[in-house]
């Protein structure tokens, strides 16, 4: 069987509270991720010096010279990854040692997979548990529909083949964010496989990028315009460039 090579992805931005535990559990696990890309986005705390200290031949910085936004920031990161996988990685988590060698193993005995999606177990700014299950009941759905309702696509829990970057990349400015986009997408033109079990404790803390609180919803209305706006042009474009034809999962 052909090793599948492993690129993580993350973004930072004043991260220097967690960055550490979250590197070590990555370097740390028992299947071998291949190089770290990360892109710090301008942070103006001691991030930078933090990854900087952390001597690995597998690490790759990036650093933005002004603010760009997660989304420009994971852009960027995923650009410059060169292996089979890519997993994208928050600056505060947690992995459990296992979850790169369980992904490799769905990828490997499913070829037709194309991006893998695991539970996670919710842990607070002190590491305290605080929920066994981030998604709770009924567990992950794929599904256009049910995700575009509400979006499970949650990028800290995700990894993907290379080969579906041609169709995901560029992200178009607007769409609400990166990890929906991606999702969304594998679900048009691939397969999606779900992991139960927790492979990651998902820190959530008064610092978090995004919120468990609803947007409101002109706001919420707002992000699904334009995110149908921006997958019918994909779409278009895909089919003019004689895309190869797959069936897609809509339901």
């Amino acid at each position: 069987m052909v090793r599948q090579t492993v690129s993580v992805c993350m973004a930072t931005y004043n991260g220097s509270r967690f960055i550490k535990q979250q590197i070590s559990s990555i370097l740390e696990q028992t299947a071998r991720v291949d190089e770290i890309i990360i892109v710090d986005d301008a942070s103006s705390d001691n991030t930078v010096d933090i990854l900087k200290s952390l001597c690995d031949a597998r690490f790759m910085l990036l650093q933005n010279q002004i603010n760009i936004g997660v989304v420009r920031s994971f852009e960027r990161s995923i650009m410059h990854a060169t292996g089979d996988l890519i997993f994208l990685c928050d600056q505060d988590d947690i992995w459990r040692p296992d979850k790169v060698e369980l992904f490799k193993q769905l990828f490997a005995s499913h070829p037709d997979i194309t991006i893998v999606i695991s539970d996670a177990n919710v842990i607070d700014e002190h590491g305290k548990k605080v929920r066994e299950s981030w998604f709770g009941f009924p567990r992950f759905i794929p599904g256009l529909l049910a995700n575009l309702r509400r979006n499970r696509y949650t990028g800290c829990l995700l990894a993907l083949r290379k080969s579906v970057l041609a169709y995901c990349l560029p992200i178009p400015p607007r769409v609400p964010m990166h990890d929906m986009w991606i999702g969304i997408l594998c679900q048009l033109y691939g397969k999606v496989g779900y992991l139960p079990e927790p492979l990651v404790s998902y820190r959530r803390h008064r610092d978090n990028v995004t919120s468990e609180k609803h947007a409101s919803f002109l706001q919420m209305a707002t992000w699904r315009f334009w995110l149908f706006w921006e997958l019918a042009k994909r779409l278009l474009k895909m089919q003019r460039e004689s895309a190869p034809n797959q069936d897609c999962n809509l339901l």
